[in-house]
């Protein structure tokens, strides 16, 4: 009876253990989540350099103005994205980033955080608007 029992065991943990996982597509919503993602640490890294051809070519016209709509000079900036909240409607992202900046002019630096919506659409994805606390603005 113990053999009966041990075999059934092993012929049950062998069946178990051969079977292959299947693996899970990645949702259209995903997809764009993640694109969004690396869309908004791409426009960062672009306005972090100065090049304005890489953020033209990521952005709408009404992107790339409120973008670049920086009224004051600096000498340099850094910023720092983490992603907080990502909504989808149909094929329009709307991103949540909670943002610091620390901003460099005249030996003077200034630092200042917020949170931004970045605004994204069309295929591949574009910055059309930023709400709230433009992270791309020298504070005031």
């Amino acid at each position: 009876m113990k053999k009966i029992v041990f075999v059934i065991l092993i012929v049950l943990l062998v069946m178990s253990c051969g079977k292959k996982e299947a693996v899970k597509k990645i949702s259209h919503e995903s997809q764009l989540a993640q694109e969004s993602f690396a869309l908004a640490e791409t426009v960062r890294q672009a306005f972090e350099k100065g090049d304005l051809g890489i953020i033209k070519i990521n952005s709408t016209e009404a992107g790339y103005a409120d973008i670049t709509s920086n009224e004051r000079a600096y000498d340099r900036v850094g910023l720092v994205f983490t992603p907080r909240w990502v909504e989808i409607e149909d094929e329009n992202v709307s991103l949540n980033i909670a943002w610091k900046g620390t901003w460099t002019a005249d030996d003077m630096i200034a630092q200042e955080s917020g949170m931004a919506i970045f605004l994204m659409e069309g295929t591949p994805l574009k910055v059309t608007k930023i709400l709230r606390a433009n992270p791309f603005v020298f504070p005031k």
